[in-house]
């Protein structure tokens, strides 16, 4: 006797990093391109999902899709640094298996994400960094290798010099990170099997010194998916470290049986700031809910839903 199977319904949402983004230094021109930017990225990510493809495939293929924009700060967008160069990171996880990958300070990978990816499946590792991670890139042939001049735009370049006038004026401006960035961007997608999975990826801070590594690569911080639900983060890496903020948003969930909206807020809306931090997620459960939640003034972000309704945001609307 046969049987039948019925696909479930499918999501996706993503972000392009959390921050101060004021509406009156943001022209509509420039406006125009980063919500063309994320569609583009929703485009990418949905059109695996619509065919049946994995969570896992869907959001690499939107994350590729915000590396490969130069307006987001990862990959071809990301920050300098303060030696004027550009170190990445990004991480990928897929809940119902908890398999993980993440890389930190890579230097000439045109897209960290599916480095991540490759040190998840080839690899017996979860994280590599700097040196060793770029070697592992060349042992792939999948993986596109860069110079690191390639991620250069001369809207990051204006972003350091400014930094580092500011520290030059004032000694304590490299401690006071509140609001300094635009940082990182992530998906996640729930696939027509009932998976979730997330990804992200991130150039870091600008300005940033010592091969400083925020919360992108690491698990539990900034990118969390289990048979429930996934989270990318992107805010003050420092404090999303210190909250674990991906992983105790899944945590008030299996626990103490939260909705995804509640935990979300519980954490990006309350534990994040009372610290000190700011930022903001996007995350999605397992019925296709999505919630997108920040604690600045904006934050690039774009969804579609399991009933197929979809958008781009910036500022609270």
């Amino acid at each position: 006797m046969s049987q039948t199977t019925h696909s479930r319904p499918t999501a996706l949402v993503i972000h392009g990093g959390a921050g101060v983004i004021e509406r009156d230094k943001l022209d509509a021109e420039d406006e125009r391109a980063i919500r063309a930017d994320l569609d583009a990225a929703l485009d990418a990510g949905h059109a695996v999902l619509a065919r049946g493809g994995s969570a896992l495939d869907a959001v690499e293929a939107a994350v590729r899709a915000l590396e490969d924009s130069p307006r987001f700060n990862a990959g071809h967008g990301a920050v300098f640094d303060a030696d004027g160069r550009h170190e990445l990171d990004a991480s990928v996880m897929e809940g119902h298996t908890r398999r993980a990958g993440a890389v930190a300070g890579v230097t000439t990978i045109r897209n960290p994400v599916s480095l991540a990816r490759a040190v998840m499946e080839h690899s017996p590792h979860v994280m590599l960094i700097g040196a060793g991670a770029e070697a592992f890139a060349g042992t792939r042939g999948d993986i596109e290798q860069v110079p690191n001049t390639y991620f250069d735009t001369a809207h990051r370049r204006r972003e350091l010099e400014q930094a580092q006038t500011r520290e030059r004026a004032d000694a304590d401006a490299a401690d006071n990170l509140k609001g300094k960035y635009f940082g990182t961007v992530g998906a996640v997608a729930l696939d027509a099997d009932g998976h979730i999975a997330t990804a992200t990826s991130t150039g870091g801070m600008t300005n940033k010194r010592w091969g400083r590594v925020g919360d992108t690569p690491l698990v539990g911080a900034g990118t969390w998916a289990d048979e429930r639900c996934g989270v990318s983060g992107t805010g003050w890496g420092e404090f999303f470290i210190r909250c674990a903020v991906a992983h105790d948003i899944a945590a008030r969930m299996a626990y103490r049986g939260d909705s995804l909206r509640a935990a979300t807020d519980a954490v990006i809306l309350g534990a994040v700031p009372e610290l000190g931090g700011d930022g903001g997620a996007i995350a999605l459960d397992r019925d296709g809910n999505v919630v997108m939640a920040f604690n600045t003034s904006g934050m690039y972000r774009g969804w579609i839903r399991p009933d197929g309704t979809r958008g781009t945001a910036i500022f609270r609307e």
